[in-house]
């Protein structure tokens, strides 16, 4: 694919791309969409109420600007050191930091604009920690 500066509309974002329980990412900016070697770049949506299993996104660090809603990370040793981000809001997150994501309302989406320091948005599950909490098992 030549690279041009490409435009990527909402219907072209591309559910095609690692997931987590919980998460729903829409890949924009990739290989696929713009021939793109260096950065990942893309939408996330959060639902009402939704929760995510415990992650981290290996060696990419994670950039996130919150659109949208109030939303929680869960991290430390035991994962009960909270860091609650609202709409306007940055959020980074080093590589390989363990964690999982809460939205803090019942009734409205968490919309975020996610880019990553990888070409691949990587994310790994970590089903055994042993503080994961009761929806991640």
């Amino acid at each position: 694919m030549p690279l041009d500066v490409r435009v990527i509309g909402p219907e072209e974002r591309d559910t095609r791309t690692a997931q987590t329980p919980g998460l729903r990412r829409f890949a924009a900016i990739c290989a696929d969409k713009t021939g793109s070697s260096e950065l990942w770049m893309g939408y996330a949506v959060l639902e009402p109420g939704g929760k995510t299993g415990v992650h981290h996104h290996g060696e990419s660090e994670t950039a996130i600007f919150v659109i949208s809603g109030v939303t929680r990370w869960w991290v430390g040793e035991e994962l009960d050191d909270v860091r609650e981000a609202h709409a306007g809001d940055f959020v980074f997150i080093p590589p390989g930091i363990v964690h999982w994501e809460q939205n803090a309302s019942e009734t409205e989406p968490v919309e975020m604009i996610v880019a990553r320091s990888t070409q691949e948005a990587i994310v790994v599950a970590v089903e055994g920690h042993p503080h994961r909490p009761a929806h991640a098992s």
